[in-house]
């Protein structure tokens, strides 16, 4: 649903115009400047933080508990290994943190603005290949690096409502964002051409890794391919449809780049499961 704000002063609209147009040239549809991406992911990071701590479901990287710091140890490896494949436009502006929601029935990972992701042990739990699971979270960087959250943010609920959240000046808003975009309600759905651009700049950032195949987010899709022929279909796909059509871009883009799809170890990702009991 479309959310609206009614402006008391006129000003106050061509204001956010002129304060935000310089972005458009970079960034289509984007109206938010930078530093507007990176306060609004700051004030949705530490809701979506603070929702799931309070549900006890946030493992957090200052942990006491030594399997969780191990975990974070290897699941930042390989999060490092994409951020510094250098096709990472946004590498040193944004915060650039991955976080662990401790939920082994949710197969689901999201990007907030501005760096901030998050990735649930039931998308670890669901996966085996560490090549699947970095070209997942080369998707989720993909959709922060692109601004697709914030220009689907903007639609939704308009540049002037958009602005009073990053300033931390509309709490319900920030609530009702936050919950969107952990899927908590609808979802925040992007459009087919958005999951196309973060689709084929995966196989971009797992080429720069020289590490990972680059069609690895392929072979997630390949398996919630066959999940969703099931009575019980992943809830991912009622936000992330066609992954038959998918799986073909994807190849087809590493064909057309000539890079690597052999697979690497799966070290990491091994060891992460394992700190974390998955």
């Amino acid at each position: 649903m479309k959310k609206h704000i009614k402006l008391t002063a006129p000003w106050l609209l061509v204001f956010a115009s002129v304060f935000f147009m310089s972005s458009c040239k970079d960034n289509e549809g984007v109206i938010f400047s930078i530093q507007d991406d990176i306060r609004l992911g700051e004030q949705v990071s530490q809701q979506v933080d603070s929702t799931f701590r309070a549900q006890g479901k946030l493992l957090e990287q200052n942990s006491s508990n030594a399997n969780v710091q191990k975990a974070y140890t290897h699941l930042d490896r390989i999060v490092n290994r994409v951020l510094n494949s250098g096709e990472i436009k946004y590498r040193n502006e944004f915060v650039w943190t991955v976080k662990i929601i401790d939920d082994r029935e949710t197969l689901n990972a999201f990007a907030a603005p501005g760096g901030h992701i998050y990735v649930y042990t039931g998308l670890m739990k669901f996966l085996d290949d560490e090549d699947h699971f970095a070209g997942v979270l080369a998707h989720e960087i993909a959709h922060a690096d692109k601004r697709h959250s914030v220009q689907q943010l903007q639609r939704d609920y308009g540049i002037a409502l958009l602005l009073s959240v990053a300033l931390g000046n509309n709490a319900g808003t920030l609530q009702q964002i936050a919950a969107q975009l952990a899927g908590t309600l609808a979802g925040l759905r992007f459009s087919r051409g958005a999951e196309t651009e973060a689709d084929n700049a995966s196989v971009v950032y797992l080429d720069g890794t020289n590490y990972y195949a680059c069609d690895g987010a392929a072979g997630f899709f390949v398996k919630l391919n066959a999940q969703a022929q099931s009575s019980n279909p992943p809830e991912f796909l009622s936000t992330h449809p066609n992954p038959e059509n998918r799986v073909e871009n994807i190849q087809q883009q590493a064909n057309q780049r000539g890079c690597a799809t052999d697979g690497a170890a799966n070290t990491d990702f091994n060891e992460l499961k394992k700190s974390l009991n998955l």
